[in-house]
């Protein structure tokens, strides 16, 4: 019961962003034709919560310093693959403005990644409209 929640408080989120998104783009493109948009940027470090060794590891909880330029609000998705099959993936929403109802904590494990290493990729984006703009990406090794 509560998952469900969780799941329908969510995609209530994820379509209160698309419209805001869509207004938001809707007047940058209909601005009186004047001044210059500039494009916006990011910056995403992997901060490790639990790492012995400096190195993330299976099982190890991580986060990220998230910065943007941008004026909608960013998240960030962190996908872990093994031969290019997805093992783990999780996202979350890194607010400035007000504090993300979720964690922000990323525990690598999974029932699909049993052993073994996993590339992982973090994207920083956000929302434009119906689209998604990436920001930055960070790559990194995930041990057993």
């Amino acid at each position: 019961m509560f998952g469900k929640l969780l799941a329908i408080i969510a995609l209530i989120f994820s379509f209160a962003f698309l419209v805001l998104g869509s207004t938001e783009a809707f007047a940058a493109a209909h601005n009186g034709g004047g001044g210059h948009k500039s494009v916006p940027t990011g910056n995403l470090s992997l901060v490790l919560l639990n790492s012995t060794d400096g190195l993330a590891h299976w099982g190890n909880q991580v986060t990220f310093t998230a910065s943007t330029t941008a004026t909608t609000e960013p998240h960030v998705s962190l996908k872990c693959s093994q031969n290019g099959v997805v093992v783990y993936a999780a996202q979350s929403g890194y607010y400035a403005s007000y504090p993300w109802p979720w964690t922000q904590v990323m525990t690598l494990s999974s029932s699909a990644w049993s052993s073994g290493s996993a590339e992982c990729v973090a994207a920083l984006y956000y929302f434009s409209g119906a689209n998604s703009v990436t920001l930055a990406t960070l790559n990194f090794t995930a041990y057993p």
